[in-house]
């Protein structure tokens, strides 16, 4: 019985690690990647965002998503936190 305690205990502090998704830059990954983290992106809507960056570039903000036919304002806010446009590393 002393089990459970410590085993609530660890799940209490991964809790909010395993609920953190992660950022994913939208300027290099591939479709599956940003569908699979960004939410409200299914396939085609990731599909759709390749496609866009390769026809007009890399976004230069997280609000040039919105120009990506499918994407809308509120999907944009809803993962501003989770989308990357350009390497951390400046």
């Amino acid at each position: 019985m002393r089990f459970l305690p410590t085993a609530a205990a660890v799940l209490l502090l991964t809790l909010p690690i395993l609920a953190c998704a992660a950022q994913v830059n939208i300027n290099t990954a591939d479709a599956e990647t940003i569908s699979a983290e960004l939410n409200g992106i299914g396939l085609s809507k990731a599909e759709a965002i390749v496609e866009y960056r390769k026809k007009h570039g890399p976004f230069k903000s997280v609000d040039d998503l919105s120009l990506v036919k499918g994407i809308g304002e509120k999907t944009v806010d809803k993962n501003r936190h989770d989308i990357r446009v350009s390497d951390s590393k400046k």
